[in-house]
């Protein structure tokens, strides 16, 4: 009996190869690409679609919106404390295995948001899908990184950055056409037949884990302070958005947060195997990277709460339309991803890509804080600020990627993931905080000034990470993993 479970423990936690057509085939890196690609755009497509379903939510189970962002807010909370900690634990026990067993998890919970009786079941729900969502999230980079040649670094991370607009370019419109005709509740049902098809693709198109990490140590103190400053801050932030508690224990909570950060810096100085790596927080590249990572998503995720909002209130527009207006974004992100390398010119570094992203962002958004109410002047600059963002983000994920070790890509992956996740947890909840404050529209635009202003402080830290982040590398061979070890 021993020695069955020991083989079916051992069956369980081994990673199978590709079969031989996959593995000597002239695209198998591609094949990984585009698996990592649904992977990829099923953590957008769900980050996007649920903020279509805040009104629905708000209707069905009366409940203010400072509580039912809290449907997204548990599950960023949980990726954001948990995307570097799994990033070790794929270095180690190997990323294609803990990419399928995460996309497994991920479907079955889908299912059981889609069966949630109340708010508090669905938010519960969500922290299980927010596990299986950082298992595959915190190796997509990873896979990619590794399996990508020499010179294509950018190329495929640009690709991966085209299956995550497709999924928020798709999100919007299918959430506005799911709850405007079945209910919110098929936004997650939606989940489940797309995670059975990855699961299958990943099992026969990812290569198993070539260099593995030795270390097994874990920094679980250092997950607990993070989780706990991250908890700290987004509570906080949802008190001052209408959450229907005293305002001394958003102020509480704020403060609480501040030295819980504090915490977490001082461990993460001391610890013997960190959470987030010292050293390669010392490379000016990967400090500066991350921090443009976390605006960029910020600025991304935040017209995905605000526009609903402004138009479902003040407007009276349906979900449908809402979605379909948002999806401009997305098309402007993808686009720009997925061809900026044969538009721009080959002499063009990472870093001024990331900067003219960056402007045309900052544009988007002084064009959108001052349009006038109507669809077309909404779709033109919404168009232009996924435009910006598509230009910034693979050059930026490079600039980080290129100077992390091979041996440790799913450590610099899961550090990208986790402040992307961080900042769409920001965005979500600055935004629906400065749309509480600033009390609606108070001139005569399509939004709100005061969550536009929030955006552009996103533009402007994404500027300085670009310009400060220095040079990833010869525009013509980004060079791989390892190619910049940390100073």
């Amino acid at each position: 009996m021993k020695e069955q479970a020991g083989g079916l423990g051992e069956r369980l936690l081994r990673e199978r190869d590709r079969p031989r057509w996959v593995r000597e085939s002239a695209y198998s890196w591609q094949l990984v690409v585009l698996t990592v690609c649904v992977g990829a755009f099923m953590g957008q497509l769900d980050s996007s679609i649920v903020t279509i379903t805040y009104p629905s939510l708000e209707r069905e189970f009366g409940a203010p919106l400072a509580t039912v962002q809290w449907v997204s807010l548990a599950y960023l909370l949980v990726t954001t404390a948990l995307m570097v900690t799994v990033g070790h634990m794929s270095d180690l026990l190997g990323r294609k295995l803990v990419y399928l067993y995460g996309f497994g998890l991920f479907t079955l919970s889908s299912a059981a948001c889609s069966l949630a009786p109340d708010l508090a079941a669905l938010v519960c729900f969500r922290v299980v899908q927010a596990l299986g969502a950082a298992m595959i999230s915190a190796n997509s980079v990873a896979l990619v990184t590794v399996a990508a040649p020499p010179g294509k670094l950018r190329s495929a991370l640009g690709i991966q950055a085209a299956g995550q607009a497709l999924g928020l370019a798709v999100g919007p419109t299918l959430g506005g056409v799911l709850v405007a005709t079945v209910g919110w509740r098929w936004v997650f049902w939606i989940n489940v037949p797309v995670g059975i098809a990855a699961v299958v693709m990943g099992r026969l198109l990812l290569p198993p884990t070539g260099q593995r990490a030795t270390d097994i140590r874990m920094d679980l103190p250092g997950m607990a302070w993070l989780g706990s400053g991250v908890a700290a801050l987004l509570g906080g932030v949802s008190v001052f958005s209408g959450l229907p508690v005293p305002g001394w224990v958003g102020a509480v909570l704020v403060v609480a947060s501040s030295v819980l950060w504090w915490g977490f810096v001082r461990r993460e100085r001391r610890a013997p195997a960190p959470l987030v790596s010292v050293a390669l927080m010392r490379e000016r590249r990967i400090s500066w990277g991350l921090l443009g990572a976390l605006a960029g998503y910020l600025v991304l995720f935040g017209p995905l709460v605000l526009v609903p909002l402004a138009l479902v209130r003040h407007t009276g527009a349906d979900e449908m339309r809402v979605g379909l207006l948002l999806s401009p974004l997305a098309v402007g992100f993808a686009l720009a991803a997925n061809t900026q390398e044969a538009v721009l010119p080959s002499s063009w570094s990472g870093r001024r890509r990331s900067l003219a992203g960056s402007l045309l962002v900052l544009g988007a958004l002084a064009g959108l804080a001052f349009a006038a109410p109507g669809d077309l002047w909404l779709v033109v600059w919404l168009g232009v600020l996924g435009l910006g963002l598509g230009l910034f983000t693979p050059s930026n994920n490079e600039m980080v990627m290129g100077a992390v070790p091979k041996e440790q890509a799913g450590t610099g992956g899961g550090m990208i993931n986790m402040t992307r996740s961080l900042g769409t947890s920001l965005g979500v909840a600055l935004v629906t905080m400065a749309y509480h404050i600033g009390g609606g529209h108070t001139w005569d635009s399509v939004l709100p000034p005061l969550p536009v202003l929030v955006l552009a402080v996103g533009a402007v830290l994404m500027a300085m990470s670009a310009a400060a982040g220095g040079r990833p590398g010869p525009s013509s061979d980004p060079g791989r993993p390892g190619a910049h070890a940390p100073a």
